[in-house]
């Protein structure tokens, strides 16, 4: 009985997720478009950060509890997963217009702090408050850059019938928070069936706790790419990954040290190969095809093998 309400738990969860994601890309998209705020910026801010929620949750209340060390693996995790899985799914199913400052800017920017987060943690086996502090202030100029980028590049607003501000708002927060909640029943239930069939507890941080804290990127990316809005399905990865590295890995740090296991090192390296494999796919066209997705996908198999081993 308790294994058959996991499953129970695991579809309601899905459907929070995929009810709650419809709604935040309306509710997004509808507000960008009534302040001329660009699609890319919505998808780098709001929509990362209300996807990340997850992750921030759960690092966060870790590290209070005193469990700071389950914050690299599932930050690692879920930058792996949202690069190989999401965006590899997403681009099968439609192609992702790619715009020119994502390339230019954004996921190198990216790449650049996951890279620095494996020298932090490599070479003092965690990260300390000065490097959290450090990874605040990359943050702090990093919503100064996208700022800037709101404030010259407006968009001129469409004619045609448009939601009241009002609706748009709470479209948003209540997509937000059946994303956040569905994640967390997602996760909860998952993690029960893993461990009745006795997977390892590494196991399930890399795979089912990280698939499970980015499946609001997941059901986001698809649903925003599916109505359009292609910008903010990749801003919302590209922006979730930076997010998960400056704020809830700059934050947990800023409460206490943040363990940095060696085992994680590999796991660091693919999240940047993977970020590579990205920049390297979209720079000359501009656009994540189905050609892409499928070698991404395939990455992520390699990677799950490499894991069951």
């Amino acid at each position: 009985m308790h294994i058959l309400l996991q499953f129970l738990l695991l579809v309601l969860g899905f459907a929070m997720l995929v009810k709650g994601a419809d709604w935040f890309v309306d509710g997004a998209a509808g507000i960008a478009d009534r302040f001329g705020i660009p699609q890319l910026v919505i998808g780098l801010t709001i929509v990362a950060m209300g996807t990340s929620a997850p992750e921030a949750a759960v690092s966060i209340t870790a590290a209070l509890k005193g469990s700071a060390a389950i914050t690299i693996g599932n930050v690692v995790g879920s930058n792996i997963m949202n690069i190989l899985v999401i965006l590899g799914i997403t681009s099968v199913i439609i192609t992702i217009a790619v715009g020119q400052s994502t390339v230019r800017y954004e996921i190198p920017f990216m790449l650049c702090m996951m890279i620095l987060l494996m020298i932090f943690g490599y070479t003092g086996g965690n990260i300390n408050r000065l490097e959290g502090v450090m990874l605040w202030i990359a943050f702090i100029v990093y919503l100064t850059y996208l700022f800037f980028m709101a404030k010259n590049n407006k968009e001129v607003e469409e004619d045609g019938k448009k939601k009241p501000i009002w609706m748009l708002i709470v479209l948003a927060i209540v997509g937000v928070t059946l994303i956040v909640e569905g994640s967390d029943v997602t996760v909860n239930a998952a993690t029960e069936i893993a461990k009745a069939a006795g997977l390892s507890d590494r196991f399930i941080g890399l795979t089912i706790v990280a698939l499970g804290t980015s499946l609001p990127e997941l059901v986001t990316s698809v649903s925003a790419a599916r109505k359009g809005k292609a910008d903010i399905a990749i801003g919302n990865i590209v922006g979730s990954n930076i997010f998960n590295v400056l704020f809830v890995v700059g934050t947990t740090a800023l409460i206490t040290p943040v363990l940095f296991e060696a085992n994680f090192l590999i796991d660091s390296v693919i999240a940047i190969a993977a970020g590579v494999l990205l920049w390297v796919c979209v720079f000359k066209k501009h656009k994540l095809n189905r050609t892409g997705g499928i070698l991404m996908l395939l990455g992520y198999v390699g990677y799950f093998i490499y894991l069951m081993v």
